[in-house]
């Protein structure tokens, strides 16, 4: 598995689970056009790019690109890598019949191509080593510690956080401590966690 800096950009959810067997990174799904109309997500999606870069794999059907276009539109271009897919005609494993244009999306590719799309993008790939204890990484206990999670007031506090950070209030725990870990180093995390008790 390839540790990847870059948060990734895919359509939906069972990209995201193909990629996951490829790489350890932050993914994120546009939910298809929906990211047209989510300013919450594109407004996590700015802020992964200015602090780590994105890189945009999409399908390479017509809809692919138009996503890809809209994002290139709203993130300035040196933050943005851009990978691509070859064109293959075929139809994924859990589908009945072929998508529009019959060509196979990143869920229905080889996991070769995706490495070989990754990589001919130039993502950077990242050394664990270089973690201080200070910016070790944040984890579900943290989360516990600190009362985003598990708590009676949990729910509260956890708002209070994704407004600060301007985050989808609906992001799952596992989702919300990949984007803490791509946005802060530990101490700048308990900062964050130190003002919103001042609150």
């Amino acid at each position: 598995m390839i540790k990847i800096k870059e948060a990734i950009i895919v359509e939906g959810t069972y990209d995201k689970i193909k990629l996951g067997q490829i790489v350890d990174a932050t993914i994120i799904t546009t939910n298809g056009f929906s990211i047209f109309k989510d300013r919450s997500k594109m407004e996590l999606i700015k802020k992964l790019a200015e602090k780590t870069g994105i890189v945009v794999l999409t399908d390479s059907d017509r809809a692919g690109f138009m996503i890809r276009n809209y994002i290139k539109q709203c993130i300035p271009a040196q933050y943005v890598k851009h990978a691509y897919i070859p064109e293959i005609k075929g139809i994924e494993k859990r589908k009945t019949i072929p998508g529009k244009e019959g060509l196979l999306g990143v869920e229905g590719v080889k996991s070769m191509l995706i490495r070989e799309a990754l990589k001919n993008a130039g993502c950077v790939v990242e050394d664990e080593d270089e973690i201080t204890p200070e910016g070790r990484r944040i984890t579900k206990v943290d989360l516990y510690d600190d009362g985003l999670i598990g708590k009676t007031n949990s729910c509260e506090l956890r708002k209070k956080l994704t407004d600060r950070l301007s985050l989808p209030s609906r992001i799952s725990t596992n989702a919300l401590v990949d984007v803490l870990n791509k946005l802060y180093n530990y101490a700048q995390y308990k900062k964050v966690i130190k003002d919103l008790d001042r609150d």
